[in-house]
């Protein structure tokens, strides 16, 4: 009798040690869900600070803009370690996505006259934000530590408590969620211009002139402002990589329209091709620019220095 009586009695013992581990594990994957979506923030802010810093301060509203996400970025990260909040988690997570967001509207049709090119450092921001994202919906969605699901059932909200011990199926919401988003990212990033070397071109490059905010600018063929670099030299191009995907050479050999005036000449880059210059300066154009008449990139600091639009003698 007392064997068989021991043996339930230990059970009972027992039955918490078992427990345990699955109590643990929640706590250990809630933390680890804390400490991973926090560190992504912190990686995609560090991004765009660097970005920030080396030339993107300088584009008109998407400047600042680009110092407010990595304000919030930082707070948001901050937060989500310091607290076990479910809503500011579920902060950070929308905050990534919206990030994402704007990423690939930069991409798709430009945002205020600035269209973004395929890079490493957006690709890699990209990434790290769906990971944010699904670290930090995960966190929000996932069913809290018991004792706060006890303080919530007590609180005189059934349908706050509802909501708080996790919502059906959202684990794989927000998989789906995630991996929707890495598809479109993949492809607005092979669809989008990347920094290709420049065009072979061994035709003639017609300068034309326009008359932007009442200075007169030098302009391609099809009438977009042309600009010079300012660590450039007359015999040497230093844009190449990416920083030729934002400002493509004028390839070819130049050829005056009318109205303008000045020494017209060629260098040869380090892939062969010949870009046109213009006293003295290789001449680019800018995919900020759109259209005719614009010239977002006059006195831009991007990509290791200053960008003037070149201007024509009246």
């Amino acid at each position: 009798m007392q064997s068989r009586q021991a043996g339930p009695a230990g059970s009972r013992r027992r039955e918490p040690r078992r427990r345990l581990p699955a109590q643990s594990s929640r706590r250990l994957w809630r933390l680890g869900l804390r400490l991973g979506g926090a560190g992504l923030l912190a990686a995609a802010g560090a991004i765009h600070l660097d970005l920030y810093l080396t030339g993107y301060r300088s584009i008109p509203v998407i400047g600042w803009l680009f110092l407010l996400q990595v304000i919030v970025a930082f707070a948001l990260a901050a937060a989500v370690l310091a607290t076990a909040s479910r809503l500011i988690a579920l902060a950070g997570a929308g905050f990534a996505l919206a990030t994402l967001g704007g990423y690939l509207l930069s991409i798709w049709v430009g945002l205020f006259g600035f269209t973004e090119i395929r890079t490493t450092a957006g690709i890699a921001a990209g990434v790290i934000e769906v990971a944010a994202f699904a670290a930090l919906a995960s966190l929000a969605a996932a069913p809290p530590a018991p004792a706060q699901t006890a303080r919530q059932a007590t609180s005189g909200s059934l349908l706050l408590a509802r909501l708080q011990a996790g919502l059906p199926g959202a684990g794989r919401a927000v998989a789906g969620i995630s991996l929707a988003a890495l598809v479109v990212l993949g492809i607005s990033a092979a669809q989008a211009a990347g920094p290709a070397p420049a065009p072979a071109g061994g035709g003639r490059a017609v300068l034309k002139t326009a008359t932007i905010g009442g200075v007169t600018v030098l302009t391609n063929t099809q009438g977009f402002t042309l600009y010079w670099f300012a660590p450039d030299t007359p015999t040497r191009s230093t844009c190449y990589g990416t920083c030729a995907g934002y400002w493509p050479p004028l390839t070819g050999t130049p050829a005056a329209g009318p109205g303008v005036s000045g020494k017209l000449g060629t260098i040869k880059r380090s892939d062969g091709t010949a870009q046109a210059t213009y006293n003295g300066h290789p001449l680019y154009t800018y995919v900020g620019d759109t259209a005719p008449g614009q010239a977002f990139g006059n006195n831009l600091n991007l990509n290791g220095g200053i960008w003037h639009e070149v201007t024509v003698p009246s």
